[in-house]
């Protein structure tokens, strides 16, 4: 099957939407994309940085993602057009830059940045809802409905930024960024931007200069104007479409992952003559006389979208700035509890709402066949809790960390991250860590923990945190506590990987996002650059590293920092086989009598090891077990044994 990037127009593609967006920027002739890996939006750059160097434009991961829009902005600024692409989370990251660059405008080149919000944080720590940054920041913005738009969207949003010398939104949600549909392509360019950064600062007065956002009122009004003038083009937007009567029971407001749904929950329920279905693929700023066109549809407005009432909250805005004489619908929504305020949408929460407005009785399937499915499924679907992988060094490394608090006594506090290590929340890590927010709050929050002694605080304090997440967002907090002679240890998980998201490279790696070779970043030597004390374990060494630990904890002098290093196991068990074969000897083993009710499978939870039930023994499971050995030393009877693969 060819790939994204295949020249062949007029053909059509099975594309997953993040695939869709990367084909859509290629045919807007990029030639700059950044972006920090974070799902749902990882594809994206997955997808381009493989073939920038074959079609000629620059790729790069990002140390994070405010250097990515920095990055990109610079390029822009240069007549060449960027696209950044990041998840919800790094959208925060973001703001304060682009707080400036909607005020400056770009200059010549288009640029485009792409927030993927994932509803029902499947993969985050939060469900926000990107959308109303672009309503606090004067952002243009769109939303694709489908994977044909998700191209045709990104596409257009480059001319449009161009048109309107403004940065412009595209926002996508999980259940269009991962999943596929036919896309129908159109012609790359062949023609390679000239970068040259051109604007000469104005001496005589420095305020008119392009790329100064001075006086700040004076670049808020004409960003405003933009504003404006994106309106007006919105207005006539062929994103935007009514479907239905001409007079409609019922009239569904919608846009991205909710038009896809509530299409199809319409067709089911067979009311495509009783219900509209107004779609809006431009969100901000609204079209107003667009929408104000079709109110009239019907007496009853029903508002689906993902996460936040936004579309809601602006047609209700509108609504009460109509005259007297207009319009006054009955409005449903999340504000009427019809859709639930948080969550992903699905097609049963829309036929509730659209059957419970209109009153009338729909049964999906026989109560009695949906009793007995919801009886067996209790029965015969094991519970599946989160767990690290087989082999995970991060295991290890925890598996440490609950040791040496255990053996230091004191109730040691440990901060964590963003990162696999974050599920060492759960029981997969032993439930030590003890707080978890964001990138760079571990390291933050315990140089906080650590200048506490004045006030009779001496838990010891162990800060979380991965190789890619170290150079993300921590090191200016690692700073903040060596300036400040906080007492805590940094302990950096590194695994050679941002494995989380997909194994993408970072600076402590050695290669870029095109897989040329890069300068390698030294995480030690950085750390003891600014005056830290560094150590280096293997975590697998569990003794060593457990050791290590303690002594450092009981160190009261300052930041330290122990790294904790091993290449992640699926990284690894792409290039060579496992080192061990592991298997539990019978004889020695003493089931449920073993500490702690079963130590291996029940404590230690690698899911390698099984538990044999009829037989009251612990097994390896020969298919999963990576062979890295360390439940071995993990087994207080030596029952676990390791031969040399």
């Amino acid at each position: 099957m060819p790939g994204f990037e295949v020249d062949a127009p007029g053909t059509t593609q099975l594309l997953m939407g993040n695939e869709a967006i990367a084909r859509g920027a290629l045919e807007a002739g990029i030639g700059f994309a950044s972006s920090y890996p974070g799902t749902p939006s990882s594809e994206i750059m997955g997808s381009l940085a493989p073939v920038a160097k074959k079609m000629g434009f620059y790729a790069e991961w990002s140390v994070n993602e405010a250097v990515a829009i920095e990055a990109a902005a610079g390029a822009s600024f240069s007549g060449v057009r960027s696209i950044t692409s990041m998840k919800q989370n790094g959208r925060s990251v973001v703001t304060d830059f682009v707080a400036t660059l909607v005020l400056t405008g770009l200059g010549k080149a288009g640029m485009v940045l792409v927030v993927c919000d994932d509803p029902q944080a499947h993969s985050s720590g939060n469900e926000d809802d990107t959308r109303n940054m672009a309503k606090w920041f004067d952002i243009p913005m769109v939303e694709p409905g489908n994977y044909q738009e998700a191209k045709e969207m990104t596409k257009w949003l480059f001319d449009l930024s161009e048109e309107l010398d403004s940065l412009c939104l595209l926002r996508s949600v999980t259940r269009i960024s991962h999943s596929r549909g036919n896309v129908k392509l159109d012609e790359l360019p062949k023609k390679k931007p000239k970068a040259y950064f051109d604007e000469a600062h104005n001496i005589w007065n420095p305020r008119q200069s392009k790329f100064v956002q001075n006086p700040p009122p004076v670049k808020h009004a004409e960003q405003h104007q933009r504003l404006a003038k994106a309106q007006a083009i919105f207005e006539k937007s062929p994103f935007n479409w009514y479907a239905g009567p001409a007079k409609a029971d019922l009239l569904i407001i919608t846009a991205g992952s909710g038009w896809l749904h509530t299409q199809e929950v319409v067709k089911k329920l067979n009311l495509e003559k009783k219900v509209g279905i107004l779609k809006l693929g431009t969100l901000w700023p609204m079209p107003e006389k667009f929408v104000t066109k079709y109110l009239a549809k019907s007496s009853k407005i029903l508002f689906v979208e993902e996460v936040d009432p936004f579309i809601e909250r602006n047609v209700m805005e509108l609504v009460a700035n109509m005259a007297p004489d207009s319009p006054r619908p009955t409005f449903y929504g999340k504000r009427s509890k019809h859709i639930p305020d948080t969550g992903e949408l699905t097609p049963d929460i829309i036929i509730k709402a659209i059957t419970g407005i209109l009153d009338i009785k729909y049964q999906s399937r026989d109560a009695k066949y949906a009793k007995k499915a919801e009886k067996l499924a209790k029965a015969l679907v094991p519970v599946r809790s989160l767990a690290l992988c087989p082999g995970c060094p991060h295991r290890a490394t925890l598996w440490s960390v609950k040791t040496a608090l255990k053996l230091d006594g004191r109730n040691g506090v440990t901060t964590g991250d963003a990162g696999c290590y974050a599920m060492g929340t759960g029981a997969t890590g032993y439930f030590q860590v003890r707080e978890n927010h964001c990138m760079g709050g571990s390291c933050g929050i315990a140089t906080g923990l650590g200048s506490l002694a004045q006030y009779g605080f001496d838990q010891p304090v162990v800060a979380l945190c991965g190789d890619s997440s170290f150079f993300h967002a921590n090191i200016p907090a690692f700073i903040n506590g060596i300036w400040n002679d906080s007492n805590y240890t940094l302990l950096i998980l590194d695994n050679n990987a941002t494995s989380m998201t997909g194994f993408q490279p970072h600076p402590g790696v050695g290669a870029n996002a095109m897989d040329d070779s890069a300068k390698k970043i030294s995480i030690e030597a950085l750390c003891r650059s600014l005056g830290a004390r560094v150590e280096v374990c293997d975590p697998f060494d569990l003794k060593k590293t457990t050791g290590t630990l303690l002594e450092m904890m009981a160190d009261n002098k300052g930041s330290k920092v122990l790294i904790s290093r091993r290449e992640c196991q699926l990284v690894k068990a792409k290039k060579e086989k496992a080192k061990y074969k592991v298997h539990v000897d019978e004889t020695k083993c003493v089931g449920e009598s073993c500490g702690c009710d079963r130590l291996c499978t029940r404590v230690f939870r690698c899911p390698g090891l099984t538990w044999d039930k009829k037989a009251g023994k612990s097994k390896i499971n020969t298919v999963l077990c990576a062979g890295c050995g360390v439940c071995v030393d993990v087994c207080p009877q030596g029952a676990i044994v390791k031969e040399v693969a």
